[in-house]
């Protein structure tokens, strides 16, 4: 009787085990369309960079990958790369959409998105470790970069991949002050920032892809 009794609650254990897992799991299924339901909204914003946010973390993912990122620290940097441009959310229409260059105010205004990124994001407990792409993918590999003028590997990797990364979609993406670039001039462009905005191995890693056909190419 006792071994019946202790076999039955064996299966319920593992059954309510297998129940909280599944649950779990669907929990954070919903958190991430969620998250990616506010990455679509956030390129809606402007037509210019509509599928903006899904390119560059296509691709992110794809560099981290070579940089021997988990599955578990591509989950996170997912979300991250899919947030990276969430403090653009208290940015005035008027700027992010200005055809023309922006006024030292505007720029002022502008340079702020990561600090308020940082504001919205940490005090949701499963997306902090997700920060560092909006938190620091504008920050610069020689420290000319903002908002903490954090310079070389104290800037996070993934920051600094993804900034690349990031570049190189605006590039060849249409912009209402310019055309896109074609492929060559952008691929040129991020070789020749390499020790000054962008990591060099990031780069090295990013142009070794580009060249093997495992990025996106544009024009």
């Amino acid at each position: 009787m006792m071994l019946a009794t202790q076999t039955t609650m064996a299966i319920n254990n593992s059954q309510l085990h297998s129940e909280l897992q599944l649950a779990h799991a669907e929990l954070i299924a919903t958190y991430d369309s969620t998250i990616e339901g506010w990455a679509r909204a956030m390129d809606y914003r402007d037509s210019e960079t509509l599928g903006h946010s899904a390119r560059v973390t296509g691709i992110t993912l794809t560099l981290m990958r070579e940089f021997g990122a988990t599955p578990d620290d591509l989950v996170i940097i997912r979300r991250g790369a899919l947030l990276h441009d969430i403090g653009k959310m208290a940015i005035p229409d008027s700027i992010l959409r200005k055809p023309g260059p922006l006024t030292p105010e505007e720029w002022e205004l502008m340079r702020k998105h990561p600090l308020i990124a940082i504001e919205l994001l940490r005090p949701i407990k499963f997306l902090e470790p997700s920060l560092p792409i909006p938190a620091y993918h504008h920050e610069r590999w020689d420290g000319t970069g903002y908002p903490f003028g954090l310079k070389g590997e104290e800037i996070p990797l993934p920051a600094r991949v993804f900034a690349v990364v990031d570049v190189w979609d605006a590039l060849i993406s249409d912009r209402p002050y310019r055309p896109a670039w074609p492929r060559e001039k952008a691929l040129e462009y991020i070789a020749e920032q390499a020790g000054k905005q962008f990591d060099p191995e990031a780069v090295r890693v990013f142009l070794d892809l580009a060249r093997k056909g495992h990025i996106f190419t544009g024009t």
